[in-house]
């Protein structure tokens, strides 16, 4: 649901959506949530000093019930 969650928001903001790929990996700390997008895309989605990707991470962990991170990668 959180993985579905972050892909619906990353993929209303960029302009390529079809290049958004979450993915989820489990580990000591938690669960972290990679998401790769366009480099084109980076700057939209990371936001003016990080604001939005903080409201990203912000939304995802009011909606998780774990500890949850989120990776901004520009790899596509």
């Amino acid at each position: 649901m959180v993985t579905e969650a972050l892909e619906f928001l990353v993929r209303s903001i960029v302009r390529n959506p079809d290049d958004v790929r979450v993915t989820e990996r489990s580990g000591r700390r938690g669960t972290t949530l990679n998401v790769v997008v366009n480099p084109d895309d980076l700057p939209r989605v990371i936001g003016r000093r990080g604001r939005t990707a903080q409201a990203i991470r912000t939304v995802i962990d009011a909606i998780s019930r774990d500890e949850v991170r989120v990776n901004i990668v520009d790899v596509a």
